[in-house]
Order: structure tokens, then sequence, then C-alpha cells
């Protein structure tokens, strides 16, 4: 679960994209913009989501992938990339990154909607808790 203190600090961080909230799911939180997941908190820790065209910006700074052990020992890789630590002291390139995947989250939803899966929307449309 992710301490209160960081939880606080990221609420300010994405404060500028506005429509922001953020709900528990799997022992960590998601984070939402206009209902679509767009980045992840697990042992405070952030994930920002991404996809081939912004996973290189992640890889670049040393950042990677979220990852999980199943039930039956398999590893599994999502698409959502660990935040670069100098974020946290960089508002404006947090605001790049952040509004980076909200972009990915939208297509993605985009991608989900073209395939005729339906699409789950979450959260809510309210400013950051």
């Amino acid at each position: 679960m992710a301490d209160d203190g960081f939880l606080a600090l990221l609420d300010d961080l994405f404060r500028p994209l506005g429509g922001i909230s953020r709900r528990r799911m799997f022992g960590g939180h998601g984070i939402f913009r206009d209902g679509v997941m767009v980045a992840l908190v697990a042992s405070d820790t952030l994930y920002f989501k991404a996809d081939d065209e912004t996973k290189g910006a992640f890889e670049a700074e040393g950042c990677e992938p979220f990852a999980y052990e199943t039930r039956d020992g398999r590893r599994t890789i999502m698409s959502y990339w660990r935040a670069p630590e100098r974020l946290y002291d960089e508002p404006d390139a947090f605001e790049a990154f952040a509004r980076a995947a909200v972009e990915v989250g939208r297509r993605a939803q985009a991608a989900k909607a073209k395939s005729g899966r339906p699409v789950r929307r979450r959260g809510r449309a309210a400013d950051a808790p």
C-alpha cells in the first residue's frame, strides 16, 4: 500500500492535468483521467501507462516496466513503466510524462473500441483528491 505522503505528492503533481482521480486496486492505486487508467502506484512507486510510442523515453531513463508473479509462478509484464525519479523534483517534466500517459490510455481505449471488445470506464471524473 502506498504511503499517504507519497499519494499527496502525486495528487499535487497530477493536479495541472485536471480530471484526475485515484482508487485503490490490487494492493495499490490506479490513477485515472476521464475514466481511463493512466498510471498505477504499487509499493510507493509510480508507473505511467506506456506503449511502443512512449516506452523509449522510459528505457532512456533506465526505468523498467511493472511486473508481477502470477500464482502459477509466471512473470507478467504490464504496459506501465516506472516513473523516472527526477520527475518528482521537476513538475514540468512530470506533467509531460503524465500527459503522454493520458494519450497512451486514450489510444488503448480507442483500439479496444475498434476491436469490438467492451470498454470499461473506471474512476471518477472529479479533480484529484
